[in-house]
């Protein structure tokens, strides 16, 4: 699937752009849904000891899922394309790897 097109998808689901608080919700929904990807993997460190055999894929899969669906919703309402979006970070990422400043810090790199 393209992006673009889940992104489309996704919008089936999501509440009007005129909604009271909607670009708000959008932005703590990607924080919170990304805190519970975190949350999934504290508790395989506690629990499982970090074994990579014990970590539950579907699980994440549908929490990245969630926070997939928050990304693709809020780059619409900023009008923003998920392809376009992608295609730059993977040209910032070359860029940077072709200057050996892959693992640097800062965003203008």
């Amino acid at each position: 699937m393209e992006l673009d097109a889940y992104q489309r998808g996704a919008l089936r689901t999501a509440a009007p752009r005129d909604k009271k608080n909607e670009l708000l919700h959008l932005v703590l929904g990607l924080v919170g849904e990304s805190g519970e990807v975190a949350e999934k993997f504290k508790k395989w460190v506690r629990d499982a000891d970090s074994d990579e055999s014990r970590i539950d894929r579907a699980d994440i899969a549908k929490e990245l899922g969630d926070v997939l669906w928050y990304a693709a919703v809020l780059a619409d309402y900023l009008d923003l394309s998920l392809d376009d979006i992608a295609t730059t970070n993977l040209a910032k990422l070359a860029s940077r790897q072709g200057r050996g400043v892959l693992g640097g810090s800062g965003d203008n790199r």
